[in-house]
């Protein structure tokens, strides 16, 4: 289970990258791509997401992160680039 959440990790961390590219760069652009690519991005990330912070508490107790860790682990889901970090720095070993 430790390596799906490595995975679900980066495939959050890229699906909210593709959000805010999406946002920033192709709305300003081009309206019409940019509707077109939000839902299924939104969709994607909505999913990971939900993902990523049940197989968290799934995994608390097995791996035994502490309340600082596993609060720092839900954060990193918050901000960009966060999973990417907790990838490396909590679950390198698998």
């Amino acid at each position: 289970m430790l390596r799906t959440f490595k995975i679900t990790a980066i495939l959050e961390g890229i699906s909210y990258l593709l959000l805010f590219a999406n946002m920033l760069i192709v709305k300003p652009t081009n309206l019409e791509l940019y509707k077109q690519f939000l839902f299924p991005i939104g969709m994607a990330h909505g999913v990971l997401f939900i993902g990523y912070v049940l197989l968290a508490f799934l995994l608390q107790a097995s791996q035994k992160w502490n309340f600082k860790v596993f609060f720092l682990i839900l954060i990193a889901s918050l901000i960009p680039f966060g999973t990417f970090y907790i990838e490396k720095k909590y679950l390198q070993n698998t």
